[in-house]
């Protein structure tokens, strides 16, 4: 008859707990920022190009006030497509991931940072999701799926698709290992 172990529920002290600011997160590809912007410059010239080419139609006869609303809508198109650029200017560079021995980490956000955490142990499954632009730029997004969610937990966006293949066979790899 073996002694089967004991619960235990000990405290720990607060400067006992490891800082988060302590993982290393390493950053996504460089071409991530770069097909976000793509995507982002190519939609403001469309829409900036469909607003006046509705306006300068030739058979098309527009009321007074929308022709004098023309200029407030390029400079409302303009505007918001230059905060969007700039979100993607500075946002896309501070989404990093970290994957270590139990866990696999994700940091993102510009004014609201997020930090998602997890377990190895707990992942059900990972896949890989490319979309034609993402395959266009040789990227993957890898999405962890929990076990207990039928949602993804998080993905990872912007990996080169080697990459994100070596991380998905490491976690499956890992998933299985009973924890140290």
């Amino acid at each position: 008859m073996s002694a089967q172990p004991t619960f235990s529920n000990e405290p720990v002290a607060a400067h006992a707990i490891p800082a988060l600011t302590a993982i290393a997160f390493s950053g996504v590809s460089p071409s991530y920022r770069t097909l976000n912007m793509s995507v982002a410059a190519l939609v403001i010239v469309v829409v900036a190009g469909l607003i006046t080419a509705i306006r300068f139609i030739p058979w098309l006869t527009l009321p007074e006030p929308l022709i004098a609303l023309y200029p407030v809508a390029l400079v409302a198109v303009m505007t918001v497509g230059c905060l969007w650029l700039g979100y993607h200017w500075l946002a896309d560079p501070r989404v990093g991931y970290a994957l270590r021995e139990q866990d696999i980490s994700l940091t993102r956000g510009l004014v609201f940072r997020k930090v998602v955490c997890q377990p190895i142990l707990r992942v059900q499954h990972v896949q890989l999701k490319r979309g034609p632009l993402d395959r266009l730029a040789g990227l993957a997004c890898l999405q962890v799926f929990s076990a207990g969610g039928a949602m993804h937990t998080f993905e990872i966006p912007g990996l080169a698709v080697a990459q994100a293949e070596q991380i998905r066979q490491f976690i499956l790899d890992h998933k299985d290992l009973s924890a140290r």
